[in-house]
């Protein structure tokens, strides 16, 4: 029997219900694992997290998600409940994406392909260590940087304002609607 006092909480945001649920279920046969939070959302996991008051070691994220996708959470994570550890689940792997979610705080990256070993593997070095970056994330990121200048790279970061611009640009907004949203923000 799993001892529920000394196990690592877990918090869980993904859209995809089947996919959350078959998740959750799975890391909570993990030893000394508990998954304690589940949303839909961004937006939702917050509203839960501060609701509960709980304490939660890990949350794991999805990047795209309605309401507050991966990046926005995990940045709201690390300036308001900077204890707790983000691991990213995500299809995505591309060098400006890790990038984004270093900046955010994010401290480890899954991708959705992998063997449920290396998820339980990921929660406990996160829990114990802070950080999990698999042998893949660490040379991408390693050539990153030294595969190209340091102007190079800051090119191919957008800043907050303009992944506003373009979140508002794939809506069904006008350009002067847009103008007035980012004027506003």
């Amino acid at each position: 029997m799993k001892e529920k006092n000394n196990s690592i909480k877990i918090a869980m945001a993904d859209d995809h219900v089947l996919l959350r649920s078959a998740l959750a279920s799975l890391i909570n046969t993990f030893e000394n694992c508990e998954v304690i939070i589940q949303a839909g959302s961004g937006k939702e996991l917050i509203e839960l997290i501060q609701k509960k008051h709980c304490e939660i070691n890990i949350v794991l994220l999805d990047i795209n998600m309605p309401n507050m996708d991966g990046f926005e959470t995990a940045t709201w994570l690390k300036d308001y409940c900077p204890n707790i550890n983000v691991l990213m689940l995500t299809m995505y792997d591309s060098e400006v994406t890790l990038i984004r979610l270093l900046q955010a705080g994010v401290k480890g990256f899954l991708k959705k392909d992998i063997h449920p070993s290396e998820l339980k593997f990921a929660i406990q070095s996160v829990n114990q260590y802070g950080y999990y970056y698999s042998h893949n994330t660490t040379g991408k990121l390693v050539n990153l940087f030294r595969n190209s200048d340091e102007m190079k790279l800051q090119k191919s970061i957008l800043s907050d304002q303009e992944i506003y611009f373009l979140k508002l640009a794939a809506t069904d907004l006008t350009y002067k609607e847009i103008a007035m949203q980012i004027e506003l923000n």
